[in-house]
């Protein structure tokens, strides 16, 4: 009798995530576009987001990893504070300020912020 071999395969668990609730689109409100930021995203697999003032580092993690179906490892959150403005020496006013986050994607995996 010849002996056959069995061949086992393992394949890599894939993570599953949760579908995304409406909760999830009120935390991440819209990605920060700076040439900085495009330098993290390509050189250290960072992203930035413009999040909700009143949400924290897990909920901001959580529903990101939900929306985008990526892993995340680090969550780091800056308040960028507002700046008064002068328009031609004659217009005065600020630019608002705002929450903003920087997230470190699972080494491996990648987003695409720009799908048409």
């Amino acid at each position: 009798m010849a002996s056959e071999k069995k061949e086992t395969v393992v394949a890599e668990a894939k993570k599953t995530f949760k579908a995304p609730t409406h909760h999830d689109y009120e935390v991440i409100l819209e990605p920060v576009i700076t040439e900085k930021s495009m330098a993290l995203l390509q050189k250290e697999n960072k992203i930035t987001v413009r999040v909700a003032a009143s949400a924290n580092k897990v909920e901001i993690k959580d529903s990101f990893q939900r929306l985008y179906q990526v892993t995340i490892d680090d969550v780091k959150v800056v308040n960028v504070l507002a700046k008064s403005t002068t328009r031609g020496g004659r217009y005065q006013g600020t630019i608002s300020g705002y929450k903003k986050a920087i997230l470190t994607i699972h080494e491996g995996e990648a987003i695409d912020l720009f799908k048409e």
